[in-house]
């Protein structure tokens, strides 16, 4: 059981992002770092290597030196931070095996080590929801092919509309899964290491190369390029530990994944309502019961993801403000109210993916339904093609035809009857009229260019779905 185990989130408790953002992947990510930066100082003859070894051996197994999550977030009260409580319990394990400390923490500050081992968490985070995401994205690029020609109700302000297909709609879905995905991905990619020493200028690391007075000594820049490299981050530009965009545009790529998946979500709640029921959810052992209704099935994926979607955007805003006001150096206040909401913004999106990964591999269709609802919709879901192509004709003109249109719908009339009755009926013209009413008053002749935006959704899925669960 990691310290992340979400009691009261079930989103995303019990998955791989719960795992990746808990306290002990925090410790773990903070010991990695010092014990990358340990190891570049002894490549380049600036620590001991023993005491660069014995870091990397704690890093693999903290708590057998005694180093465990619970007491350094206790601790972390007396400096505002973890890294500090940490780098005491570090010297505490070398000084009991009689090993120098002279690799730990030189010419770094708390901010570079946990800013890192920010950047670690999340690239793995990202990793583990752009996999998920793939897996939705080629669930619902399965579902619009398979139902590109059935036929449903477009609705619009919760009511019928137009003709449709399952396949548009799913597609729709598709299509901003993959917008977002690709932002994070982007986004993911772009985070890189942060290391500026006390005050973001490097002074420190500048005087400990310069103080070794070998010809050959590695400049500060050739230390953080070996640093990156070794802990399989991005190299900087520049220390980036007041201004926060990376951080921020992570978060806004995550808070559109939200987005993205809530609005489907939202919709898959909507049409799996038994008055509806043109979609259903999958089911699954101990999932969808109620407590005190045993015939009730409730729809617990899309529930949670909706849930993820509505709490997203609060985390978002505070990271805004966060960033807003990182003042100085290193803020007071604003850089510390980043972790807390950064942590559940990740493990929101990560729960989120991973249950829809789970809700669109599973999510069945149901056609018999949707053309029964379409049936039950009327005539009058033409009467945008109707007005159009009658209106010129029909006496009275377009207002008049308007007019007939919306007493048939109000009125109960059959719209056919209506049409027939306010165009007149020769014997010449009936038969005229009737094939020309077929037309119209067929759905599947007014789709518009559905079959051209579902391909278009398809095509641009393609290559995110094509780079695999392996890679991001």
């Amino acid at each position: 059981m990691t310290s992340a185990s979400g009691i009261l989130n079930p989103v995303w408790s019990g998955t791989r992002v719960a795992g990746a953002t808990s306290d002990e992947a925090v410790l773990s990510a903070l010991l990695r770092v010092e014990a990358a930066w340990g190891g570049v100082l002894t490549e380049h003859g600036l620590a001991s290597a023993d005491s660069a070894e014995r870091l990397q051996s704690i890093s693999r197994d903290p708590a057998r030196a005694g180093i465990t999550p619970e007491p350094l977030a206790e601790a972390a009260v007396g400096g505002g931070n973890p890294v500090i409580p940490l780098l005491a319990a570090l010297r505490t394990a070398l000084r009991e095996t009689d090993t120098d400390d002279d690799a730990l923490h030189r010419s770094a500050t708390s901010q570079d080590v946990l800013d890192t081992a920010l950047v670690l968490i999340l690239r793995e985070a990202s990793g583990i929801i752009l996999t998920d995401l793939r897996r939705a994205a080629a669930a619902l690029a399965q579902l619009s092919e398979d139902h590109r020609e059935t036929l449903c109700v477009a609705r619009t302000l919760t009511q019928p509309a137009l003709p449709s297909t399952m396949g548009l709609r799913t597609a729709g879905w598709l299509d901003g899964v993959t917008h977002s995905a690709n932002r994070l991905q982007t986004a993911y990619a772009a985070l890189q290491l942060q290391w500026g020493g006390a005050a973001g200028t490097q002074a420190a690391l500048v005087d400990l190369t310069a103080a070794t007075g070998a010809t050959a000594s590695p400049t500060p820049a050739e230390l953080t390029d070996r640093l990156a490299a070794a802990l399989h981050v991005p190299q900087m530009d520049r220390p980036w530990h007041t201004q926060r965009q990376s951080i921020l545009e992570l978060a806004s790529a995550m808070a559109a994944v939200l987005a993205a998946l809530g609005k489907a979500a939202a919709d898959v709640l909507t049409l799996q309502r038994p008055e509806i029921a043109e979609l259903r959810e999958p089911g699954g052992a101990h999932r969808g019961g109620s407590s005190a209704m045993p015939q009730k099935r409730n729809p617990v994926l899309s529930t949670l993801i909706r849930s993820a979607a509505l709490s997203g955007p609060g985390a978002l805003s505070a990271l805004h403000h966060a960033a807003a006001d990182a003042v100085d150096e290193r803020p007071d206040g604003a850089w510390h109210a980043e972790w807390p909401q950064l942590m559940e913004l990740v493990r929101l999106t990560g729960g989120a993916a991973a249950r829809a990964a789970e809700l669109f591999e599973g999510l069945e269709v149901l056609p018999e339904a949707a053309a029964e609802n379409l049936t039950a919709s009327g005539d009058g879901l033409l009467s945008e093609r109707i007005l159009s192509q009658l209106g010129p004709r029909f006496p009275g003109g377009p207002a008049a035809l308007k007019r007939t249109l919306t007493e048939a719908s109000r009125g109960g009339v059959p719209l056919r009857r209506a049409l027939e009755d306010g165009l007149g009926a020769s014997a010449e013209t009936t038969a005229e009229l009737g094939h020309l009413l077929d037309q119209l008053l067929d759905p599947r002749l007014y789709l518009g260019r559905s079959g051209d935006f579902l391909d278009a959704a398809l095509i641009r899925a393609r290559p995110f779905i094509d780079l695999g669960s392996g890679s991001v």
